[in-house]
């Protein structure tokens, strides 16, 4: 894997609608960009040793640096594969939608759903928003948001960023009742 850069964000939301939030909601991001591994190689039918090879890797990277950078206890997670201009959307979400990545995210956070994902192809400094979802339940509707995540310089055309996204609780001050008080 060719590692170009890693960036952390983290949002602390203190109030919202002029109301306080305690505890602060948390949430932090770790993007790490890499070279995509099929770059110039055409169209790859079996992406197999790449996937094999990298997404192991960016797992055991990325988790526990989101979960040093949420500085609190999980309970609503994501991830994000966004392709470069020159890449395929398969490249991305090869390396995300496969346990050998996603399994270092829910082992670090004693998680047991799926990880909701984004995957897109663009230039660099594109926008993209990564889902999150509760972490044991993915029908707390409380955990169900969305942050927006912009790397300046990433993807360069040749490269994948890679995210995974967590957040301390559910939107602040969110007032939606459960689920089951519609079926």
């Amino acid at each position: 894997m060719k590692l170009r850069k890693i960036t952390t964000i983290v949002d602390e939301v203190l109030t919202e609608g002029g109301a306080t939030v305690d505890p602060v909601a948390r949430t932090a991001v770790v993007a790490a960009v890499i070279e995509n591994p099929w770059k110039g190689q055409g169209f790859v039918q079996q992406l197999n040793t790449g996937i094999d090879d990298i997404a192991p890797q960016l797992g055991k990277l990325l988790a526990p640096r989101v979960m040093e950078a949420l500085g609190s206890p999980l309970e609503a997670y994501g991830k994000a594969a966004i392709v470069g201009l020159n890449g395929e959307i398969e490249h991305g979400s090869g390396l995300i939608h496969t346990l050998k990545f996603g399994n270092f995210f829910r082992d670090a956070a004693s998680a047991s759903t799926l990880l909701p994902a984004v995957e897109k192809r663009g230039p660099a400094g594109i926008v993209f928003d990564i889902p999150l979802k509760h972490f044991t339940d993915a029908t707390i509707r409380s955990h169900h948001q969305s942050l927006e995540v912009r790397i300046p310089d990433a993807p360069h055309a040749d490269e994948i960023l890679v995210a995974l996204a967590g957040a301390s609780q559910g939107r602040p001050k969110q007032r939606l009742a459960d689920l089951s008080t519609e079926q």
